[in-house]
């Protein structure tokens, strides 16, 4: 997934959908039902977090 976002940016696999609100300069991308790999990029780096939705 990180490849995609590498070669994609916020297109790709995993329904990539951009975050809301105080959190908008982040983007989401779904890893399976539960788990989400939350991330921004810009020029050079991807930062990224991985997300449990429904704890």
């Amino acid at each position: 997934m990180i490849r995609d976002i590498e070669r994609n940016g916020n297109e790709g696999i995993g329904k990539p959908e951009p975050l809301k609100h105080e959190l908008s300069v982040y983007w989401s991308r779904r890893i399976t039902d539960v788990h989400r790999l939350i991330y921004s990029i810009n020029d050079e780096n991807i930062y990224s977090k991985l997300y449990g939705h429904y704890n």
